[in-house]
């Protein structure tokens, strides 16, 4: 299950990537917000990094106009390393040299098209595995 959550400025993007995701049979869970109004991106973002840090949603998508305030709300969570990604090719990497669980996302900053093909690389690449990477998350979490 993937949890998602956005402020006003994600909102539409969120709707469009819950579409999207309905089409390919991956269940959600949407933290908020529920409408367009102005709102704070912590109360949703932090709700979401909870849900994946407690394992009740496997990986994570947060939204706000830029996606750097959400994204900063979703890593403060301890177990979460949420990548902001503007690109496939970051989404890709962060996955398989980090194993980001959560995907950022800024509303103003990609398209809904370019959102979503950073959006299905991100849920497509598994973590590679690889020692150096393995060591390098212990180090982020502070288990070396």
């Amino acid at each position: 299950m993937i949890a998602l959550a956005s402020d006003h400025g994600g909102y539409d993007l969120k709707d469009q990537i819950k579409a999207w995701l309905d089409q390919k049979g991956i269940r959600y869970q949407d933290f908020g917000c529920f409408q367009n109004e102005s709102c704070d991106y912590p109360d949703f973002g932090r709700a979401a990094a909870q849900a994946v840090a407690q394992g009740e949603c496997e990986k994570g998508v947060v939204i706000c106009t830029t996606g750097i305030g959400i994204s900063i709300v979703a890593n403060k969570v301890k177990g979460i390393r949420c990548a902001l990604c503007s690109d496939p090719l970051s989404a890709r990497l962060t996955r398989a040299h980090n194993d980001a669980n959560m995907l950022a996302l800024g509303a103003g900053i990609v398209g809904k098209h370019l959102a979503l093909e950073i959006l299905e690389t991100f849920l497509n690449t598994p973590f590679s595995g690889e020692e150096k990477h393995v060591r390098r998350i212990g180090k982020i979490e502070g288990n070396e």
